[in-house]
């Protein structure tokens, strides 16, 4: 089994910026996806944004250009820099790592960290 562990989240002024970081508790090395998800009160979960193990990325509409994931393979790290934030960015945002092989495969998630953005 693999936990996530997130840190980053926080209050934050509509224009700031916030880092979110989530660090997989093993060495992974199977081919695998990382990515964050967020959940604002009364809708579904959705996607933010995703990154492979081969360092290929993508973004939901709503954040491109604004949002962007990075992972350190060495640390089993992955960050997402949120800059110009709006105050529709506000939700619990959850981290999420999907192994594609191998004996760890499976579907893991954070417990997730808030993020409040005024306006």
């Amino acid at each position: 089994q693999v936990q996530l562990v997130e840190s980053g989240g926080g209050l934050v002024q509509a224009g700031g910026s916030l880092r979110l970081s989530c660090a997989a508790s093993t060495s992974i090395f199977s081919i695998n996806v990382m990515g964050w998800y967020r959940q604002a009160p009364g809708k579904q979960r959705e996607l933010v944004a995703t990154i492979t193990s081969l360092l290929r990325t993508n973004y939901a509409d709503s954040v491109k250009g604004r949002f962007s994931i990075s992972r350190d393979n060495a640390k089993n790290t992955v960050y997402l820099q949120m800059n110009s934030l709006k105050p529709e960015d506000t939700a619990v945002y959850y981290c999420n790592l999907g192994i594609i092989a191998g004996k760890l495969e499976g579907d893991y998630w954070g417990q997730g960290t808030q993020v409040t953005v005024s306006s």
